[in-house]
């Protein structure tokens, strides 16, 4: 899915035109006739997720600045892109300071629009990713961190958070490297345990005889090398939320023990004498399927039962590839700013074979294959010889497949569409030379002023939107081209550019 653009202007023929300009650049858009309908959109309950925002600065009623604080006090981080009949530097001081992010002066090109669109998206990935890593460091991870845009996500989004109002067990299912961290980590600074630990224990990755210890603690000479007394996992998170990651590992010995914890709130520690209280929240995740392992006898029942009270499974990458646009850009953005590297953005045909793969790892997989692509790249855009994975996957006759095999979905076709959505976003290519049909399908004469608006359109696309040069072109004056697309703007022709 493609960026969705906000644009808010009083003038039908400018929203029209930007509205054009804008989709040509492959991303969608949402338009507003105010800046108080900008501001309703934005409030809504729930509302419609926008990457960046066209504002114009004069309109009746709430006008742009006022946009731009109601903004600024809601404590959203949309990017604002201001737009104006009338460019002088007071005005830019004030935007800017206001909080926009770039500001361009009526009737905008549509080169200057797509390099400040782009401009302003790799900002707010840049700054989402720095919040992200901030959260994460600080333990205060919420839903709003999550990037996504898919139908198969707002489900699992929505059962998530009313969860994280509650101390209700959840077992989170999904593939490797699907997110299933960051979720438990949401749920945790979402819900009421926020200000307490949040404890991570990957169950696959401790000895057999060691995960008693590590999760519910030893005394000092409980066996041999424990030379000091150990608290355990449990007690750790006492207060907060325990993340059991790959919980399906657990050793049958240590699910017993782990049960009679869950049942009795209390833990004891390897050569102890009582049980400790404890209070923790238990999520736990797994990449099996965890009623799979019970059939087999390799997980209790009883303790499946503990733990699958609300299940939650995260579709995998190949599921939501509406996601992978913008998951692209904010890796791009935070490896070209660990790496210090310049690269401004994924070329078109790239990004189109990126959308096509499996990713049979995930959005791992996918964050890793940036990271080589940033760091390996000599050029300021990453193409398709950034990705080898990619051409080993769309190659037949490769001889090395990569260690983790990208297959393509044989539902997709193998050719790039002509617009992408990404950060380096081609510009639809216009047609070499028009061509206008005089006769309608039945045979008849085309209206004249059908044929008008189609020459009208051909030239605005032909001179990449610049009015002035469309006018002299067509030899009418400015107000004579601005009264006819005016007159068109209710014409569901005229707007399908």
């Amino acid at each position: 899915m493609a960026a969705t653009i906000l644009i808010a202007d009083d003038d039908a023929v400018q929203r029209r035109l930007v509205e054009n300009m804008v989709q040509r650049c492959g991303y969608q858009t949402l338009v507003v006739e105010s800046g108080d309908a900008a501001v309703a959109m934005l409030a809504a309950p729930e509302p419609k997720a926008i990457d960046a925002i066209m504002l114009d600065l004069v309109m009746p009623g709430l006008d742009g600045m006022g946009v731009l604080a109601k903004i600024r006090e809601a404590g959203l981080n949309i990017p604002v892109i201001v737009q104006t009949a009338h460019g002088g530097i007071d005005n830019v001081v004030s935007a800017m300071r206001a909080g926009a992010h770039d500001f361009v002066v009526k009737p905008v090109g549509i080169e200057r629009l797509q390099v400040s669109l782009r401009n302003a998206l790799n900002a707010s990935a840049l700054k989402g990713e720095l919040q992200r890593i901030k959260h994460s460091r600080e333990g205060k991870l919420t839903f709003a961190d999550i990037i996504t845009r898919s139908e198969a996500m707002a489900s699992v989004l929505r059962t998530a958070q009313k969860a994280a109002g509650s101390a209700i067990p959840v077992l989170i299912e999904g593939e490797s490297g699907v997110g299933k961290e960051l979720f438990a980590r949401a749920i945790h600074g979402t819900g009421e345990r926020a200000s307490k630990p949040f404890v991570a224990v990957n169950c696959g990755a401790i000895p057999d005889n060691l995960v008693e210890s590590i999760l519910f603690g030893h005394e000092k000479g409980a066996f041999t090398g424990a030379t000091e007394r150990h608290t355990g996992k449990f007690v750790e998170a006492s207060g907060g939320t325990l993340f059991l990651d790959e919980v399906s590992e657990l050793p049958l010995s240590a699910q017993v023990k782990l049960l009679r914890a869950l049942q009795e709130g209390a833990v004891e520690a390897v050569g102890g004498r009582k049980p400790v209280k404890v209070d923790v929240r238990i999520v736990s995740a797994t990449n099996r399927k965890l009623l799979d392992r019970v059939k087999a006898g390799q997980f209790r029942e009883d303790l499946f039962y503990r733990l699958h009270v609300l299940p939650l499974t995260i579709p995998p990458l190949r599921m939501r590839r509406e996601d992978i646009p913008h998951l692209l850009r904010h890796f791009l953005a935070r490896f070209c700013a660990e790496e210090n590297r310049s690269v401004t953005g994924i070329s078109g045909e790239a990004m189109a074979r990126l959308a096509q793969l499996e990713w049979p790892g995930n959005i791992r997989q996918l964050e890793n294959a940036v990271y080589r692509a940033v760091v390996m790249s000599e050029g300021d855009q990453l193409g398709l010889a950034d990705f080898p994975q990619v051409n080993a996957a769309m190659s037949p006759d490769a001889r090395h497949p990569p260690a983790e095999p990208l297959v393509i979905d044989p539902a997709f076709h193998s050719t790039a569409p002509a617009v992408v959505a990404g950060n380096e976003i081609p510009i639809a290519p216009l047609p070499a030379a028009g061509s206008l049909s005089m006769l309608t399908s039945s045979g008849d004469m085309r209206p004249l002023e059908d044929m008008e608006t189609e020459i009208i359109r051909f030239a605005i696309s032909h001179y990449r939107g610049q009015m002035s040069e469309v006018a002299r072109r067509l030899k009418i004056g400015r107000s004579t081209l601005y009264r006819k697309l005016d007159e068109a703007a209710d014409d569901p022709v005229s707007g399908s550019d």
